[in-house]
């Protein structure tokens, strides 16, 4: 995937972890070049760009999206604000990455698609896993037909975070919980799979004293009976591993699913092959590089993550959360 075509200029939106790893991950991404940061404020935007090599600083946001040289704008805020900063990039003529997940619930969605629609311009959710090297082969073994129809989704992502030290997680007022933190992995993946919305949704969840969710689980039901199990969680940790069941065998998506290097297909209990794709850098670079491509080739959107699709996702996890009992201010 990616090309050495003309350089691609990036600004960075924010400089929190998932923006630290984002930048380490364009390092390795052919004709990226990290040009600019964003922060509330010039010191923390020189901080971060000292240290990660991004020459120019911002003391607002705005002023990174008026950057004439950014080509495109890699939003990493809190949840709660990714509408927000997508259309400040997008108002600003810029090509947008929006990190996942796309949006606080489909009303925002369905503004930023609009938008980006009504500008002609560049917009994708960055579900990163879908572009990584032991997914794509994954799912080329299911177009396939090498386990037969895909009949059962079962995926996992948690982790045990402690509500002092990682507040951020459990702020409702940031979009807080483990379904949009890390969730919707395991939802996207099952849509993406399945190439459809859920007919129906079932689930429960543990609130926590904040009333976010702090670990559950949903069973989607897709057109043609198709079955996904999808679990989260941020105060327990799960196996990680996503298996993919069909008629004639099972695929299996070894842990951590969602920075996946190593696949399996399985028959009758014995593995029929095995694959493994070392990650090139820290795998960020795979999404960003899909990024420039679309760009190169003047294409507004992904084919593997389509905006119609982020729809579907946010919708679905609007659902679940109806479901948990989950809601977040101002809705």
């Amino acid at each position: 995937m990616g090309n050495a075509g003309r350089q691609i200029r990036w600004g960075i939106l924010g400089t929190g972890v998932i923006a630290r790893a984002f930048v380490e991950g364009l390092r390795h991404a052919r004709g990226a070049v990290s040009r600019a940061v964003g922060s509330r404020s010039l010191a923390t935007a020189r901080a971060f760009g000292e240290r990660h090599g991004v020459p120019v600083w911002y003391g607002s946001y705005e002023q990174l999206a008026a950057d004439p040289e950014v080509d495109v704008i890699y939003v990493a805020t809190p949840h709660a604000l990714h509408m927000e900063h997508t259309l400040l990039g997008l108002d600003a003529g810029k090509a947008v990455l929006c990190e996942k997940p796309f949006a606080l619930n489909a009303s925002q969605a369905e503004r930023m698609i609009r938008r980006a629609r009504e500008a002609r311009l560049f917009l994708m959710e960055a579900m990163w896993t879908r572009f990584l090297p032991a997914v794509r082969v994954a799912r080329r073994w299911l177009a396939e037909g090498r386990i037969g129809s895909l009949r059962l989704v079962q995926a996992d992502f948690g982790f045990r975070a402690e509500r002092g030290e990682e507040p951020k997680l459990f702020d409702p007022t940031l979009g807080g919980g483990a379904l949009l933190d890390v969730g919707c992995y395991p939802v996207s993946l099952a849509c993406w799979l399945f190439g459809a919305e859920p007919v129906e949704i079932t689930g429960c969840a543990a609130l926590g004293p904040t009333g976010v969710d702090e670990w559950g689980a949903a069973v989607l039901r897709f057109p043609g009976d198709g079955i996904a199990q999808a679990a989260c969680a941020i105060r327990v940790e799960t196996p990680q591993e996503a298996v993919l069941a069909g008629d004639t065998g099972v695929i299996r998506l070894k842990p951590p699913f969602w920075r996946c290097e190593r696949i399996t297909l399985e028959q009758d209990g014995r593995v029929e092959e095995e694959a493994r794709f070392p990650l090139e850098g820290n795998g960020y670079n795979y999404e960003a590089e899909a990024v420039m491509d679309c760009l190169r080739e003047g294409r507004v959107e992904h084919p593997d993550m389509p905006l119609d699709e982020s729809l579907t996702i946010t919708r679905t996890l609007d659902r679940i959360r109806s479901i948990w009992g989950v809601r977040y201010p101002g809705e």
